[in-house]
């Protein structure tokens, strides 16, 4: 096991040194993973992970608030927690030698000399974090603290002042409500030797988020022996024990006399599955590849992503440009979470063990949330395996648990978003021959747009929320549910059906492709924009195209655009020349907002001017419409004014908006290569639009496993900040007629050549 690890170590620093660009950096090295945090939700920050790394150890510093975490501005740390997925957290740890405390107050708490407690100032010019690796020094402790992680595993390297009464705590309810907050209902903690604890913590979301629960199980081995393990549970502690059990406000910790710069490492393994899990994950991805060799596997961390992101070389543009790049395709992989062990045990959404073939994986996160626009299509085109593997999660959970999950984090069934969007994923996977089991998908798919939602007997949300009233009327009635439903579930029946067509299954395909016309039964006929309407076919008469009562986290306005799969209908019900000037004016006007005009729930009934919010999920296709609306050169004016605007390269600026784990990366990438994807690739022959591309050359490596190309490269000739208009296009040489390719195209590999200049064509 040993040497296959360190075989596979040597095969990626080899890899990676094609990799290196003129100016000697390597992809990994253009990746900032600060930008943003700022502005940041519990699963954003500067976290030691794995692509879709179950681990994502980091600094918490926010304390009890909405969208807490790690706040770049704030110069603290309260200690470094394990998870930070959706809704999920747990296993928080942190190295102290000041003061003994089990109070954890936040950030705002008054230090008062040595007495810093729990948490610690840090030294921000300490700070550093690179893809798979976080370190920063502890000022009240006086402790450097380093970490790096595996998929399922974490690796932290403590260097201790001289101290006498040096700890490591390990709490298992650390105070922050990370957008929903969590409970322990059941925990224990074990000392199983003096190097080595074990443990598990029962956990509950928050109260929104209830329906998600989990046992998270820990193995935790130390490179030193300590001296005592106590802990505390509520507000006693407990000294000289061999076990601390209970539930609500518990941990431990371990005590060390330290020398000067003595180094202690820390090596945790999770499991939702069972403490054999936890094991072996840490055994088969720690201890037998690394045993203590920290800086091996921060390597193997660094090289994992750099052979991930190097898979797109661009070249020209300027360093900010690729900066922005490689940090947002590294976002794209980074918001995700693989949830079963390496033996492929899984706990389903009743919480029974389930288990993978061979190479499969499951995987957990937020929803699927118009992600067939963003990351379903750079997944598809740079890694299918990520896609193949989010397919095998979803037949997993429509196996064992009766549905698919629109949001499965923690592999439960959120509820989250809208519509059921996991299903385009699905159909995409069929259509591009990443999956060859169409009539399997299908079966899970079709039950998702015919059988109504409801509640799930082991938590949760399942399917099409009154999905019998969308049936019935052919439209989403005001006083059953909000309008906007009605365009997800008309996209939904169109996916559905796409995969009915190819599979031949003639009459389910024209059932559902007409119901997916449903979307104009919510265009007002006099205004051409998406209205509120009762079950009696009342149109709402106190209509406001800027209001977002009636729709989710958006307005009429920008819901009136969302109609993915029938965009040529939708120009021909508003009519071409009012959709020209109406999109063209909202663009103009969203300048200001840096195309972020943010608009959600929690303005219900406020009214305001907003148009483009490229910071949300229904917005995101408005500007390739310029593509069916006969403007290409607009496309490409407003995708390159997006990048450089919309998108920051700073702690304080990076999306302006919710970030929702990759999804606005996965658009920065697609849009910087000069691709978008309209219709999520549902159908037999899916194509991609083009706009201008932000690099003059851009190589994409293809999977040999998938796809019969090697290479897809993508060149733009004559490339500038001015020269941003395309004047003609050919593949493999061939003069394009519009400004659209086949996906078919891009696998089987070629050349996009693109001839640029400063005035539109």
């Amino acid at each position: 096991m040993q040497r296959k690890y360190r075989l596979t170590i040597l095969l990626c620093c080899l890899l990676a040194t094609f990799r290196v660009n003129a100016d000697g950096k390597e992809p990994v090295d253009y990746v900032n993973c600060f930008i943003g945090t700022s502005n940041s939700r519990w699963m954003l920050g500067p976290y030691a992970q794995m692509p879709f790394g179950m681990v994502q150890i980091g600094p918490d510093n926010q304390g009890n608030r909405w969208m807490g975490g790690y706040e770049y501005a704030i110069n603290s740390v309260s200690a470094f927690s394990h998870l930070h997925a959706w809704t999920m957290g747990g296993l928080s740890m942190m190295p102290a030698t000041a003061d003994f405390t089990i109070e954890n107050p936040g950030p705002d708490f008054p230090y008062k000399g040595a007495n810093a407690g729990y948490h610690s100032r840090i030294l921000k010019d300490t700070e550093k974090a690179f893809p798979g690796y976080y370190e920063v020094e502890l000022y009240d402790h006086r402790v450097k603290v380093a970490m790096t992680a595996t998929t399922r595993c974490s690796f932290q390297k403590y260097v201790f002042p001289d101290c006498k009464d040096s700890r490591i705590l390990m709490d298992l309810l650390f105070p922050t409500e990370w957008d929903y907050g969590f409970s322990v209902k059941d925990a224990v903690i074990k000392k199983i030797s003096d190097t080595q604890i074990e443990g598990y913590a029962k956990c509950v979301s928050g109260a929104w988020s209830g329906w998600n629960d989990w046992t998270l199980y820990f193995s935790i081995r130390f490179s030193k022996p300590f001296q005592q393990f106590n802990g505390w549970n509520g507000n006693k502690t407990i000294e000289s024990v061999n076990e601390i059990s209970g539930s609500g406000e518990m941990g431990a910790y371990v005590t060390y006399t330290t020398s000067e710069n003595e180094e202690i490492l820390v090596q945790t393994g999770l499991s939702l599955v069972s403490l054999e899990g936890a094991r072996l994950n840490l055994e088969e991805e720690i201890i037998g590849p690394f045993n203590w060799d920290f800086p091996a596997c921060v390597n193997n961390a660094r090289q994992t992503w750099n052979n991930l992101l190097g898979k797109v070389k661009v070249e020209g543009g300027t360093e900010q440009d690729k900066c922005k790049f490689y940090t947002n395709l590294y976002r794209a992989y980074a918001g995700k979470q693989t949830w079963n062990d390496t033996d492929g045990k899984y706990r389903d959404a009743c919480e029974n063990v389930q288990q993978l073939q061979p190479g499969e994986a499951i995987y957990g996160g937020d929803a699927f949330w118009n992600s067939y626009w963003n990351l379903n299509g750079l997944w598809s085109i740079l890694s299918p395996e990520i896609i193949d593997n989010w397919v095998t999660t979803q037949l997993e959970m429509y196996k064992h648990t009766g549905w698919t999950s629109k949001g499965p984090a923690g592999i439960e069934y959120s509820g989250i978003m809208e519509g059921s969007h996991e299903v385009a994923l699905m159909v995409a996977a069929y259509q591009k021959k990443i999956r060859k089991d169409g009539e399997d998908i299908y079966k899970a798919v079709h039950k998702m747009v015919t059988n109504p939602g409801g509640e799930h007997p082991c938590g949760g949300t399942y399917g099409q929320i009154d999905l019998e009233a969308y049936v019935k009327y052919g439209y989403m009635p005001s006083e059953v549910n909000v309008v906007s439903k009605t365009l997800d579930y008309a996209y939904d029946d169109f996916c559905v059906a796409q995969l009915a067509k190819a599979l031949g299954k003639k009459r389910e395909a024209a059932f559902l492709e007409k119901r997916s016309m449903n979307y104009k039964n919510v265009y007002h006929p006099e205004y051409k924009y998406v209205c509120c309407r009762d079950s009696s076919g009342n149109w709402d008469n106190q209509f406001d195209v800027f209001s977002n009562v009636g729709f989710i986290e958006g307005n009429s306005w920008q819901y009136s655009w969302y109609v993915p799969h029938d965009i040529e209908g939708l120009i021909q019900l508003i009519g071409k020349d009012k959709a020209l000037k109406r999109l063209s004016e909202g663009f103009e006007k969203s300048r200001k907002h840096n195309f972020a005009a943010h608009v959600f729930d929690r303005t219900m009934g406020q009214s305001a001017e907003f148009y483009i919010n490229q910071g949300n999920e229904v917005n995101m296709n408005s500007v390739f419409i310029f593509n069916y609306l006969g403007k290409p050169a607009l496309c490409q004016q407003y995708t390159r004014e997006i990048l450089d605007r919309f998108y920051g390269d700073s702690p304080y600026k990076g999306w302006e908006g919710d970030e929702d784990e990759g999804q606005m990366g996965g658009w920065f990438v697609m849009s910087a290569i000069g691709l978008f994807e309209m219709d999520g690739g549902v159908t037999s022959a899916s194509e991609l639009d083009i706009t201008s591309p932000l690099f003059n050359k851009i190589t994409i490596t293809l999977d040999p496993r998938y796809y019969a190309g090697k290479e897809f490269v993508i060149e733009a000739l004559n490339n500038s900040s001015e020269n941003r208009y395309i004047r003609s296009a050919r593949l493999n040489g061939k003069l394009l007629k519009n400004f659209r390719i086949p996906f078919s195209a891009i696998v089987n590999g070629g050349k996009l050549t693109l001839e640029m200049g400063n005035e539109p064509l």
